[in-house]
């Protein structure tokens, strides 16, 4: 029997090919986090877990994810930013459940299904095509000496080829592309819905001239150019949010491009800290797209001096920065 460790079993089919990969060396407890609202994940994680003989936990995680998440989330989007919750849950929601379940059962490790790697306690990139390091940046570096990603030399077509050869009941589960809270997709019913939502307002030019009403800042983020339902001369762009007045503004997307950009919060993994400029490359958002940047201090935060211009960078949005393959850290963009 081997060390114990705790997974994540979410009922898909890359935290069940995980759970198999890790029986080669671990003795492995899979944890499916109940959020309450249903569905076939707790079903699929059960057949998952009869099928390779591994015993499973249920945490109830609903009061957790709405103080550490979901009300963020809706905060956020009030103030005319675009949140991140997926990074927010990680670090606060579900790795300290995982971690719970580790202390209870006497496990040394957690780990999940996520598209990464860590060597010697550093966060680094899975295979380029599925690479998750930027939604794990905001992890400590206390919990990623705990951490284990079996995932992080695989590809997504690989995985779902073990997934068949291993007989894994989920192997050709599509993937869920949606915030697992908002199951229909659609953020802005969801802040509506619970009331979390802000009055229409006018779209207007850089000049205040009135160009269309819009229909709460809360739906618009910086850069978007679909659905706004704007006639004009050109294409229009939401360049800046105004929450104070309800104002969208919009313009032909030609001033979108940043030189510099000012971060709060950094979250510090393979580096102390900055004592002078730092050559980095950094991701805006999740996407593989980096751009070279300078990357230096600025009184609690940092600001990133782009070698390139980067198109919108997103208040509420994460900057990651790397050095090769390891995230060095990441603090988030205002």
């Amino acid at each position: 029997m081997g060390e114990k460790i705790v997974l994540g079993l979410s009922g898909g089919v890359d935290s069940a090919v995980a759970a198999k990969l890790l029986q080669e060396h671990y003795d492995v407890t899979g944890l499916y986090l109940d959020i309450g609202l249903g569905g076939s994940g707790a079903a699929d994680a059960a057949a998952v877990a009869e099928r390779l003989g591994i015993p499973l936990e249920i945490a109830d995680i609903r009061a957790q994810l709405e103080e550490q998440v979901c009300a963020p989330f809706a905060a956020d989007y009030l103030a005319g930013r675009t949140p991140l919750p997926c990074a927010r849950c990680n670090r606060l929601v579900k790795f300290p459940a995982l971690f719970a379940l580790a202390e209870k059962i006497g496990a040394r490790y957690v780990s999940t299904g996520h598209y990464a790697r860590v060597e010697n306690g550093l966060l680094k990139k899975g295979r380029p095509a599925n690479d998750q390091s930027y939604m794990l940046s905001r992890l400590t570096r206390e919990q990623l000496q705990r951490v284990i990603f079996p995932l992080g030399d695989y590809e997504k077509t690989e995985v779902r080829a073990l997934a068949r050869g291993f007989g894994i009941p989920v192997a050709d589960k599509p993937d869920s592309m949606e915030i697992c809270f908002i199951p229909q997709g659609d953020y802005g019913d969801w802040l509506e819905a619970r009331g979390f939502s802000t009055p229409p307002g006018n779209f207007v030019d850089k000049s205040g001239h009135i160009l269309g009403q819009h229909k709460g800042i809360h739906r618009y983020t910086l850069g978007q150019g679909r659905g706004l339902g704007v006639s004009g001369p050109h294409r229009y762009f939401v360049t800046e949010l105004r929450p104070d007045t309800c104002e969208v503004v919009l313009s032909d997307g030609s001033d979108l491009g940043r030189d510099t950009v000012r971060c709060v919060r950094p979250n510090w993994l393979a580096a102390d800290g900055l004592t002078g400029p730092v050559e980095v490359q950094v991701r805006l958002r999740h996407s593989r797209t980096q751009f070279p940047a300078a990357l230096e201090a600025d009184g609690e935060g940092v600001v990133l001096r782009m070698h390139t211009p980067a198109r919108a960078p997103t208040p509420g949005q994460l900057a990651v920065f790397y050095d090769g393959d390891t995230v060095l850290g990441s603090a988030w963009i205002t």
